[in-house]
């Protein structure tokens, strides 16, 4: 906590007058909110200095791209904490509660959800290029090892729980099929790899983006089937088929797109997806 008091006065010359830790899910990082008078900046003290330097890389890299993320302001010796913009409490999983709850998204939610899945594209091929990939954490890119660790995750901490009996061979075979078609095309775009509505924060009506840490070289149908089939957010399949046409119309101002391979690449992720979903849950 010194740390982050020391960046606040380091940035902003003054003492913070109070600091409150924000809820986190799913991760041992830590957050915290720093203010001073109308000065408010959120703190991060991380566990893994590689993961931070992760973070504080890509994050100067889209910052340069236009992309919009919080802009980091100061960083301990130790990378072990840092400071940076605070984007308010306005996450866009929050935002859409009524939706998710009910199961019925108005024309706002939807808005919302429409424009945050237009920006992936320009995060995916703009974030990309230039990219230093040697700082991501803990992988430069997406890889077999990765899909062959989530799939064994399926296996063991899913289908073995059910008791239902199989044959392992085989699904070993359809394991070694589906990693071969994941690995047909990993592009040199970056995979955010945990693209969702709680990683998304609204801003006088923007999406930005937070918790990045994690991204790599890869393709571009994992971020696309992470969010629009996101555990527990509920979308309806018409809201579905909007989202992802949403994103195809984005898509084409950075590449040639042929929607029946697209289409059938996205089915292939979906499914690697749900698999991990299950296992992890």
């Amino acid at each position: 906590m010194n740390r982050l008091q020391n960046l606040f006065f380091s940035y902003t010359g003054k003492q913070a007058e109070t600091v409150n830790e924000l809820t986190s899910s799913g991760s041992n990082r830590r957050y915290y909110r720093l203010s001073s008078g109308s000065i408010s900046i959120i703190g991060v003290v991380g566990t893994n200095a590689e993961e931070n330097k992760a973070f504080i890389e890509i994050d100067r890299h889209f910052l340069t791209k236009g992309i919009k993320v919080p802009k980091v302001l100061a960083i301990s010796d130790d990378m072990m904490a840092y400071i940076q913009e605070d984007l308010g409490d306005d996450q866009l999983y929050k935002l859409v509660a009524h939706g998710r709850e009910s199961g019925e998204y108005s024309s706002y939610e939807c808005a919302l959800l429409c424009r945050t899945m237009e920006m992936l594209p320009k995060i995916q091929f703009k974030g990309g290029a230039g990219l230093d990939y040697s700082n991501c954490y803990p992988d430069s890119a997406f890889n077999e090892r990765m899909v062959m660790f989530d799939l064994n995750y399926f296996k063991y901490c899913f289908l073995k729980a059910t008791g239902l009996e199989f044959n392992e061979v085989r699904l070993q075979d359809d394991f070694d099929k589906l990693r071969d078609d994941l690995m047909e095309d990993i592009g040199e775009t970056f995979m955010y790899r945990d693209f969702q509505a709680r990683n998304v924060m609204v801003k006088d009506g923007e999406p930005y983006f937070i918790d990045f840490q994690g991204g790599r070289r890869g393709p571009i149908y994992y971020d696309v089937a992470s969010f629009v089939w996101q555990a527990r957010s509920r979308y309806p399949d018409d809201l579905k088929q909007t989202l992802i046409e949403t994103y195809l119309r984005a898509l084409k101002g950075y590449t040639t797109v042929d929607e029946a391979e697209f289409y059938r690449k996205l089915r292939m992720f979906v499914l690697f997806r749900t698999m991990q979903v299950l296992g992890a849950y």
